[in-house]
């Protein structure tokens, strides 16, 4: 059981508070840290918000006759400004000198998180345990946390539907991406935080009530193969597998179902890319990290980006698709193409990567199960252009993909598991049109899905990872699987 943390936002590092002796009747019940109380501090949020507006007006202005008040310089001022708008609040009450240095630094962390940060919600964007966030209306916010199956209901993040939506607009400003906007006018933005969470956000225009986010934790942004093998997603023949593949270049496509792991292994994987050498990575929002690893010296990141909600000649003004930008990757000297997810035309271009550039390319696709994969990509081909057909889709699979890596979910425990079920190697086109494959590894058993190898290679990808180092005898040996699934 996951307990409601305490807000602890603070910039300023308050005096510590002795520790209590008792709990008075009717009080907040303090949270257990360790074997520790950590006493609860009662915030007013109405007097945040007031501070909250009266800071950013002040430092509008200031900022109109110095036009450098920015980054860290803006959060230094903003400090400033909101130490004293809290002083001046903590007077105004009545209350003069009731207040504990606490409780207002408590209340200026706050105010602080809602003028730069992700306001109320900080406190669990601060909490590495925390995977997903649900808001549901103001009034309804779940946590999923990674070591529990099921979700965990907590505190409001806002007190009104007119303030959730204020707080969509705060992680837009708070994200830096500006030209993102959330209004009646357009109810649904997608955007990344600092942190590299990913959001989404439904307006009531939407929904039918109330505004509703779900924010999506990248909580395993550096991990190498090896730390995927500790986290149970593969075992070390596999990653010996994968490590083999990107050295002698085969085009990867990694699938599963949504929160499976795909971008995590991914993410992985492109650490065994040389760190010299230059491709580019294409994302409707960064969660690859290629760019910001400390590894890698020549990535080239590109970014969709999304409209302003005005047309221009049937287009929508100011929106730059993952289409757009493989047109774009073809002019910047890649050695490779990685596209964080295919889920729209970009699959042919990624497919025609594939087959006509250099192969080494990556990418992910949601599917529900292996078999569905093929299908998912005809469905997108003929989503991209009216004259594609299932069988250019199919060809192009058999001339240009070599590998397809499937993740699978496990939540009939209390702990979610994620992890490879299968490998697939992509064959020709069979006689029915379809493509054929070599099922490499496959689940253990009805009762075990991780994947243990099943079947040998062809000769061609073969001889290939072996020049790049793999054991010629590596499928003959059992899976060994030794670490818990928990990834």
């Amino acid at each position: 059981m996951h307990a409601e943390p305490v807000y602890n936002g603070s910039p300023y590092p308050p005096p510590a508070p002795p520790a209590p002796t008792s709990v008075p009747a009717g009080a907040a019940q303090p949270h257990m840290v360790g074997q520790a109380a950590v006493p609860q501090v009662r915030i007013d949020y109405r007097a945040a918000q007031e501070i909250k507006r009266i800071v950013l007006e002040q430092l509008l202005k200031e900022k109109k006759n110095n036009p450098s008040l920015t980054g860290e310089a803006e959060e230094q001022r903003g400090r400033a400004l909101i130490n004293e708008q809290v002083a001046i609040w903590s007077d105004a009450t009545g209350r003069g000198g009731a207040y504990s240095p606490v409780e207002e630094g408590e209340l200026a962390g706050l105010v602080f998180d809602m003028c730069f940060r992700a306001g109320r919600l900080q406190r669990y964007l601060d909490d590495d345990l925390v995977e997903d966030i649900w808001i549901e209306g103001p009034h309804r916010v779940f946590l999923k946390y990674s070591d529990d199956a099921e979700p965990v209901q907590v505190g409001p993040v806002a007190d009104s539907e007119e303030e959730l939506e204020e707080l969509v607009r705060d992680l837009i400003r708070a994200s830096g991406q500006s030209g993102r906007t959330f209004s009646t006018f357009s109810p649904e933005v997608e955007l990344r935080l600092k942190d590299g969470s990913r959001v989404q956000a439904l307006g009531p225009q939407v929904t039918g009530e109330f505004t509703h986010v779900t924010i999506r934790r990248h909580r395993i942004q550096h991990a190498d193969l090896a730390t995927m093998v500790r986290l149970g997603a593969l075992d070390e023949q596999m990653a010996d597998f994968l490590r083999a593949c990107v050295r002698a270049r085969r085009n990867i496509m990694f699938a599963g179902e949504q929160s499976s792991g795909k971008t995590s292994l991914l993410r992985a994987t492109l650490r065994e890319i040389p760190a010299s050498e230059r491709f580019g990575t294409l994302e409707t929002t960064f969660e690859l990290w290629a760019h910001k690893n400390g590894y890698h010296q020549h990535v080239v990141p590109m970014e969709a980006r999304a409209s302003n909600g005005e047309r221009v000649d049937g287009r929508a003004a100011g929106e730059i698709t993952l289409l757009d930008l493989m047109k774009s990757a073809k002019r910047m000297s890649l050695t490779r193409v990685v596209v964080g997810e295919v889920r729209g035309p970009e699959i042919t271009a990624m497919m025609q990567a594939m087959t006509s550039d250099r192969p080494g390319n990556m990418c992910t696709i949601h599917a529900s199960e292996p078999e569905a994969i093929f299908d998912r990509i005809a469905e997108l081909y003929l989503l991209a252009q009216s004259n594609f057909t299932p069988d250019l889709a199919y060809r192009q699979i058999a001339n240009g993909l070599h590998f397809v890596v499937f993740l699978s979910v496990d939540d009939s425990g209390p702990v979610k598991r994620r992890f490879v079920s299968h490998i697939w190697e992509i064959k020709s086109v069979g006689p029915d049109g379809r493509p054929t494959y070599n099922e490499i590894y496959r689940p253990a058993s009805e009762w075990d899905q991780r994947a243990v190898p099943y079947a040998q290679l062809s000769q061609r990808n073969l001889q290939k990872l072996e020049r790049a180092g793999l054991r010629t005898d590596f499928l003959a040996q059992p899976g060994a699987w030794t670490h818990e699934v928990h990834a």
